[in-house]
């Protein structure tokens, strides 16, 4: 009687086990949609946003479908990795676009055991491709498929970038809620400055964020996202980037932000409608002269102005 039950669950696990690798071979071989070839990776490029300059190189104005301005891995901040990686994907550097731990984590806790506070397993490069292409609809198999998708896409980018550059698109792909998409842009939006000029403490705000873009949003909710920046520095701490002398120094620091939007409150409002009118009158010239396609709300082109944005402010305070 046992050896028949037995050999039942044992035929009962190979046909699971078949029907699994079943699915995934369905997935991997586009059944339920494309999965995007490591060619295809390579020529993937993120909408990017056209910055408007005044004389003196300042960011007066952006022209954009998504609010994005890409930046380089050497802009990034040795402290802006180290929190995303402790906050995000400690095992970054360990594994190639899937933390199994984590999945069997998740497995366990989240789903045998209803804990919800076990923590999602979905890896940086995970979380890339998702939001690189987006996730569809495929009924009751959605999040399954989906997450299936993803854990293949995330090993053909791991296959076609290294691990900076996988940093870079992240960093780069992200949403930083409000429209705003991109570290560089985020820096921008809630602290008036570049990426390379964020501190520590300005790096945990903003990869805080990223757990939910609304709930996290210092402007609007500033207790939340300060809480959040704490629970950063100390993912930090715990993953040995900070030490505990520099923990308990940071997290006594106020939520200090310097919100600029320059949709809502430009000083040139009236000037940068005249520059685009212009400036895509020049770009459709150039389209039409050399067969080309620019579009300047998706291909981050740099428009270079006369005006004097300290001259501006005086007159608008006189």
């Amino acid at each position: 009687m046992l050896k028949r039950i037995f050999s039942f669950f044992i035929r009962l696990s190979l046909l699971a086990i078949s029907l699994v690798l079943l699915f995934i071979t369905l997935v991997n071989y586009d059944v339920f949609g494309h999965i995007y070839t490591n060619e295809e990776l390579e020529e993937f490029s993120n909408e990017t946003a056209s910055v408007v300059l005044s004389d003196n190189d300042t960011i007066i104005g952006k022209f954009f479908n998504k609010n994005r301005t890409n930046a380089s891995y050497n802009d990034f901040p040795k402290h802006l990795i180290d929190a995303l990686i402790a906050t995000e994907d400690a095992r970054y550097f360990e594994h190639s676009g899937v933390d199994t731990r984590s999945l069997f984590r998740v497995l366990f806790k989240t789903i045998l055991l209803s804990n919800k506070r076990s923590g999602g397993g979905s890896t940086i490069t995970q979380q890339l491709a998702k939001n690189m292409y987006g996730r569809s609809n495929y009924g009751p198999l959605t999040m399954l498929v989906n997450k299936t998708k993803e854990a293949i896409q995330a090993y053909r980018i791991e296959k076609t970038f290294n691990k900076n550059e996988i940093l870079t698109l992240y960093l780069n792909t992200v949403s930083f809620g409000e429209n705003v998409y991109g570290i560089e842009a985020a820096a921008l939006r809630y602290f008036n400055k570049k990426t390379t000029e964020l501190t520590i403490e300005e790096s945990a705000v903003l990869i805080g964020i990223l757990k939910a873009n609304t709930y996290y949003n210092p402007r609007l909710h500033p207790e939340n996202a300060l809480n959040r920046r704490n629970i950063v520095l100390t993912q930090m701490t715990k993953e040995s980037y900070l030490n505990q002398q520099e923990l308990d120094s940071l997290i006594k620091l106020p939520l200090q932000l310097n919100y600029t939007n320059l949709i809502t409150t430009n000083k040139a409002g009236y000037f940068l409608a005249v520059v685009k009118r212009k400036a895509t009158t020049i770009i459709d010239s150039i389209n039409l002269t050399n067969n080309t396609n620019w579009d300047i709300e998706k291909n981050g082109l740099k428009i270079h102005t006369t005006l004097d944005i300290s001259l501006q402010e005086y007159g608008l305070n006189a």
